[in-house]
């Protein structure tokens, strides 16, 4: 047990605790991950069966770097046979063991939320009803809350506050969507990532045979980041540990930030009154961090009142100031982090060493702009992903039908593509068909004599031919390994030859038919991982994908880049140098946020996880000014910026060159230590006055503006442009704008209240 060396006095005495309920509270950059690892590895050295541990993560990464690090400790083959993985990977291969108990087949099929939101589409067309007030993304999102929270669509329906709702909401049929997607999915043989725990718990509840088995198989269960559990995930876990509550559950309260997912704080917060005799680990040493980045991260979390107290803390070197920086423009933000990334890139390091955080991913113009003019690599991370881009869905479509004829969405995704001459509306006269016998497409089109079909006998024969190609892929599912079928299908399919005729026309479409290419690679190195005898099949293949998430699809580059995400994207990640940029009010914390305590709170637990990204050097950054919908709209710094004590804060604001056309390398560090320049330095341990300030400038602006009688002709200086001549005006009071002819940079048509401008003699 050497091992256990490797850790400190607190995670070495959570890591040893083997029996009852137990709770590690890890703050940000403390080892938690290790400590659940050296844990594992401790009681396999203690001779529990691995075949009786359940360890949950949230990414198939996570489970996969653990079991690599306990086979290394424990032994390989011992540590294979710990049940490890996300919760949709384990329950999903649970489903398909008893999947008939819950009226599904074994090889369902698992929808992605596209696939969802076309179905979705479907029925609301279906129904006649106005897709304007019924958006396939909004009523997703509402049945996805229902079946987190394990609301049938009966007990949906027959809730009248849940109707009352709906009503008050425009959205009376919500419930008729709601059951006709569950009919369809069903009809279809296919689950949503939702149904993977909402069916787990159905399955424990009904049948108390298959809730035993688990229950004794699973007699250890260990779960990572539980603050980020929903209620499903959590009645799970409460069900599977009941018979001798051996759980323990890793997580920091302080960084729960997907409620929009349905992430439950009160899970890890309420954990004492499951199990009332349970212990509690605080890990608080953080090994990631500088002191002043730890502290700042500190200052800001206290001020939530929901939270289980602890004082992270590090020995680590001092470090760097946090930097805040204050730019006039969006734009001139953009342009200042790429300057500040540049010049600290050439005094030695990797362009790697960097990440851009942000609230939203709208955010990311202004940065890559001027990432590109200074010819600085970089990656948008939480864009589209590999497996959702078309050519790649429709290959996979084909892969999809293969496995499940029944499945809907990818029949009708694949049934004229390559084109076969089988037009929109055919196909919406079989999805009629399909709802009128109540059965799927797939019969339909099977037996056109048992369900007749208004289709001409040329587009009879045509779908005959597809079900008969469809037929014999079927036919060697289990057969051959993923990799023989899924050539064969790319090319039978006729969407080889689709892409190859593409090849020429020009560099998106040769990248097209290279991912494909990619696709094929990819599933022949799934077939050569294989470690035993058995046959990799497409099925097998097509059930690691469809539960793949974002971390896990994003594969390790040689290339050297900056890295920009959103801050939800960045959790879990560490970078030597963050910059946080949009500090403002109603960007960051949102304005949505700022209706309840909770929700703040949850903003402020977001800035605390992009803070603590950070291991050497933490910069912030806000517009005094930014473009929204097509208007400039005044900004005051963020409520966060505030609450950061002032000891660890350094404050810079960059200052434009007057009379150039580039914005160049130029920082001038305010001579009062303020955010905004030429203002008085703030009273000590006050950084609310700065906002005060901030509003104080803005109404001064706008009075210069409007009590100026600027005219036509007039010689004026604007703080960036430097001085120009006035050619026309229009508009009048707070809308008054004025275009100016400025010799540097040409005219500029300005809104008076945001433009400061000073009249020349």
């Amino acid at each position: 047990m050497d091992f256990l060396n490797e850790l400190n006095d607190s995670q070495k005495v959570a890591a040893k605790h083997m029996y009852g309920a137990a709770m590690v509270i890890a703050g940000a950059g403390s080892g938690k991950t290790r400590v659940l690892t050296y844990r594992i590895a401790h009681m396999m050295e203690n001779n529990i069966d691995p075949f009786n541990i359940l360890a949950l993560t949230f990414t198939n990464k996570a489970a996969k770097e653990m079991t690599e690090r306990i086979s290394s400790i424990a032994g390989g083959h011992e540590a294979k046979n710990i049940t490890m993985g996300t919760f949709h990977s384990v329950f999903s291969k649970i489903l398909r063991f008893n999947a008939d108990r819950i009226g599904f087949p074994s090889n369902f099929t698992i929808y992605d939320t596209q696939d969802s939101k076309s179905l979705i589409k479907d029925i609301i067309k279906g129904f006649n009803l106005d897709d304007k007030t019924y958006k396939p993304s909004q009523v997703f999102g509402r049945i996805s809350t229902a079946k987190n929270n394990l609301i049938s669509p009966e007990d949906y329906n027959d809730n009248p506050e849940i109707k009352l709702e709906d009503k008050q909401s425009r959205r009376p049929e919500m419930g008729r969507i709601y059951t006709s997607y569950m009919n369809r999915c069903q009809r279809s043989g296919a689950m949503d990532f939702d149904d993977l725990l909402y069916y787990t718990n159905i399955l424990l509840r009904d049948f108390p045979d298959v809730l035993h088995y688990y229950q004794h198989k699973f007699k250890y269960i260990l779960v990572d980041e539980y603050q980020d559990t929903n209620f499903a995930q959590y009645l799970i876990i409460k069900q599977l540990a009941a018979a001798y509550e051996n759980i323990c559950v890793v997580g920091d309260d302080a960084q729960s930030i997907y409620s929009f997912r349905g992430a439950n704080i009160e899970n890890i917060l309420n954990f004492k009154k499951d199990y009332p005799d349970f212990s509690l680990f605080k890990l608080e040493q953080n090994y990631r961090s500088t002191k002043n980045i730890v502290e700042a991260a500190n200052s800001v979390i206290k001020n939530n009142k929901d939270q289980i107290h602890k004082k992270v803390w590090t020995d680590n070197q001092t470090g760097d100031k946090l930097e805040v920086i204050r730019t006039l423009t969006d734009n001139e933000e953009g342009r200042a982090i790429s300057a500040k990334i540049f010049d600290k890139q050439k005094s030695g390091g990797s362009f790697n060493d960097f990440a851009i955080l942000y609230r939203t991913n709208r955010q990311s113009r202004s940065f890559e702009e001027s990432l590109r003019k200074l010819n600085i690599p970089y990656k948008v991370y939480g864009g589209l992903s590999f497996y959702q881009r078309k050519e790649i869905k429709d290959l996979l479509a084909y892969f999809r039908l293969s496995a499940n004829p029944n499945d809907e969405e990818a029949l009708k995704r694949v049934i004229n593509y390559p084109r076969r001459a089988i037009g929109k509306t055919s196909i919406e006269k079989l999805i009629v068909a399909a709802n009128k016998y109540s059965t799927s497409i797939w019969e339909v089109i099977s037996d056109f004599q048992k369900y007749p079909v208004e289709i001409n006998r040329g587009t009879q024969t045509r779908i005959g031919e597809f079900v008969t190609m469809i037929k014999s892929f079927q036919a060697e599912v289990n057969e051959k390994d993923a990799f023989t079928l899924a050539e064969r299908i790319a090319k039978s399919s006729g969407i080889m030859r689709e892409l190859i005729n593409e090849k020429n026309k020009g560099p998106e479409e040769v990248e097209r038919f290279q991912n494909i290419e990619e696709l094929l690679g990819g599933i022949q190195e799934f077939v050569n991982s294989n470690e035993d005898d058995s046959v990799k099949t497409l099925a097998d293949f097509m059930l690691e994908v469809a539960l793949l998430t974002d971390a896990d699809q994003d594969k390790p580059e040689e290339k050297n880049h900056v890295s920009l995400m959103t801050i939800h994207s960045s959790k879990g990640l560490e970078f030597p140098n963050v910059y946080l940029v949009g500090l403002e009010e109603n960007l960051f914390p949102s304005q949505m946020a700022l209706q309840s305590r909770t929700d703040l709170e949850e903003e402020r637990r977001l800035f605390y996880v992009a803070v603590t990204r950070a291991m050497h050097s933490c910069t912030i950054s806000y517009a005094s000014s930014r473009f929204l919908w097509g208007q400039a709209i005044s900004c005051e710094p963020s409520r966060f910026l505030d609450e950061i004590d002032p000891n660890y804060l350094s404050f810079n604001t960059v200052k434009q060159p007057m009379g150039k056309g580039s914005f160049g390398n130029k920082f001038q560090t305010a001579r009062t230590g303020g955010l905004n320049k030429n203002l008085g330095a703030p009273p000590p341990g006050n950084l609310r006055s700065l906002k005060d300030v901030k509003r104080a400038q803005a109404s001064n602006n706008e009075s210069n503006a409007s009590n100026t009688e600027i005219k036509v002709g007039f010689n004026v200086e604007h703080e960036r442009f430097g001085k120009g001549k006035v050619t026309h005006m229009e508009g009048s009071g707070a809308d008054q704008k004025a275009t100016i002819f400025f010799p540097h940079h040409g005219s500029k048509t300005i809104l008076l209240r945001f433009a400061n401008l000073e009249v020349l003699e």
